[in-house]
Order: C-alpha cells, then sequence, then structure tokens
C-alpha cells in the first residue's frame, strides 16, 4: 500500500476515501479479512455509496462502519478528516491547539478538541517496565502551574486566593530510551510508591535527586543520587534527561495548549510521552500509524470528558 511521506502528501492522499478505507483495514486487521465488531462474521457486503458493510448474522446491527469498535465510532466527522488530524498531533512536537486543528480541518473548535482529546486516548498504551536490562533509570517529579500572567484578572485573584494549587507530574526515564509519566496527587509515599512498583523493575539502577521519598519505597532499587544544591552531574549521575522531557512538556503546555485543567493533564502528559517514546527510528509515518494502531477498543465521549 502508498504511504505519504510528509503532511502534503498525508493530506492528498487520505482526501480520497477508498485510500482512508484501504489503511483502515490494514491497521485492524493484519490478514486485510474485515470482520463484523458483533460477531466476527467474514461474511460481508461493502455498500460503497453508504460506506459501511452489511452483515448477514442475526443480530441487530447488522450495517456497520469501519469507525465502530474504534475511538472514531459515532462521529459525524469523516475518516478524510481524522487521519490528518492524527497526522499532525502525532508529529507537530509541541502538540496542535484545538484553534488550529478547527481552522485546517474545517470544523468547530469543539469538535477539534473533541477529536484530540480522543486522538491523546489512542496514544495512551505504554506497557512494560523500565530497567529490566540494567540500564540507568533517571526518575524526577515537576509541578505545572496555570500561567497566571494570561489569566483574566479575577480568575487570578480567584486562583491566589485558594492558594495557587499546582498539579504534580511524575517521571521515569530509561537512559536513552523510552519515558513513563503520569500525573500523581503528591509527592508523598503513598502516591509514588505504586506508581515506581508499577513501572520500574525492582532492583533497577534508579538516579534522581536529593528527594527523600525515593530511599524510603517498598520496592528495592540501587539508588544513585545527585545532589542539585552542590552540583547537576557527577560522572553519569545526573537527571538531565527527565529534565530534557519536562522542557518539552512545559513548552507545548505554555507554548501550544496555554490553559490546561488539571482533570485533563494527564492526557496532555501522554501525548507528550508517546511523541518521545516514538522520536527515534521513526518516520512520520510510522509514528502516525503507531497512534491509529491504538484507537481499537476504546471509546471517549464527550459527556464523559467533560463530566
Amino acid at each position: 500500500m502508498e504511504t505519504p511521506k510528509t503532511l502534503l502528501e498525508a493530506v492528498q492522499h487520505f482526501s480520497i476515501y477508498e485510500n482512508c478505507r484501504q489503511f483502515m483495514i490494514a491497521i485492524r486487521w493484519a490478514d486485510g479479512v474485515v470482520r463484523c465488531p458483533y460477531c466476527d462474521a467474514t461474511k460481508l457486503t461493502y455498500l460503497e455509496k453508504a460506506r459501511v458493510y452489511r452483515c448477514y448474522g442475526k443480530h441487530d446491527k447488522q450495517k456497520f462502519s469501519l469507525k465502530v469498535g474504534t475511538i472514531f465510532e459515532d462521529s459525524a466527522i469523516s475518516l478524510e478528516k481524522w487521519l490528518p488530524a492524527a497526522w499532525l498531533i502525532s508529529n507537530c512536537k509541541n502538540g496542535i491547539s484545538s484553534y488550529e486543528l478547527a481552522r485546517a480541518l474545517g470544523v468547530t473548535q469543539k469538535s477539534a478538541w473533541h477529536m484530540l482529546h480522543r486522538l491523546r486516548e489512542a496514544m495512551s498504551d505504554e506497557s512494560g517496565k523500565l530497567g529490566g536490562d540494567g540500564t540507568p533509570v533517571e526518575c524526577d517529579e515537576t509541578f505545572i502551574a496555570p500561567n497566571t500572567q494570561k489569566m483574566h484578572k479575577s480568575k487570578r485573584v480567584e486562583y491566589h486566593a485558594t492558594g495557587g494549587s499546582k498539579s504534580v507530574v511524575m517521571g521515569m526515564l530509561e537512559r536513552g530510551g523510552r519515558v513513563k509519566a503520569q500525573v500523581i496527587p503528591s509527592r508523598n509515599k503513598m502516591h509514588m510508591n505504586p506508581v515506581m512498583t508499577a513501572n520500574v523493575e525492582a532492583g533497577a539502577n534508579l538516579i534522581t535527586d536529593e528527594f527523600g521519598t525515593y530511599g524510603v519505597l517498598d520496592t528495592p532499587y540501587n539508588r544513585e543520587v545527585i545532589t542539585h544544591a552542590m552540583e547537576y552531574v557527577n560522572g553519569h549521575i545526573h537527571t538531565q534527561g527527565i529534565e530534557n522531557f519536562w522542557s518539552l512538556l512545559k513548552r507545548g503546555l505554555r507554548g501550544t495548549y496555554i490553559s490546561v485543567e488539571p482533570f485533563h493533564l494527564d492526557a496532555y502528559v501522554k501525548e507528550q510521552v508517546f511523541r518521545y517514546n516514538n522520536r527515534k527510528d521513526s518516520d512520520d509515518f510510522t509514528r502516525f500509524a503507531t497512534c491509529i494502531m491504538g484507537i481499537q477498543g476504546k471509546r471517549l465521549t464527550y459527556q464523559a470528558l467533560t463530566q
């Protein structure tokens, strides 16, 4: 199958519905055989004008589109717009705002915002633990706070009156490899311990700053500490890798998205994690295809997103 290599080629390629259909089939079914999402039958008829398949199995919904069973389900927006949107969010280094996507695709800002959150949901598959092969794992936390200079005066006063709360993001970076990060309620042991256990192999070589909680975790690790009050690098002992990831994350949050509600922050973190982990040995199409591979079996309704 022909694969686009640039944004221009992607827009031109996916402007033809048949190309979108063939691409979705190749992504969803490795053998290229479309299966009914309700009964797994392969005896289907493709209704070209309606862009749906008809199944002859005995169940209520005999017609289905290629969106069914994916994050695109029940979306009135066509694949000709969904796929370029996925290309953009996968490959724009600092992300793309809903206003910019709305102008580019000719949809409303509200629709573009929902599209981007659905695509972030597709990016959130990060399995496997770090540090299992002896590679050092840098661990650190950062604080994310709203930019008060860009707030309306009334909101700025309200923000400071409530104590100016900040969100905590915890990150773990395998040197030269993958990063994992997520929002946590606090830097207390009760919140950090399960995250470390779930994402870093027991006995891994940790490199952290002087923060004390890493020394009292339940899972045993080989820990080396860099004391930032004295130095930032001591041979191989440093946290510059994870600090670089924080720089990329904050550049996107402050420069592109500007205003992110705390309850949505984790989705934006996962977006940056996806791009970081697919930065090497991946061209734009490979990164885009990896994103689309995560669309199956997921739903994110507008109600669930906003409640």
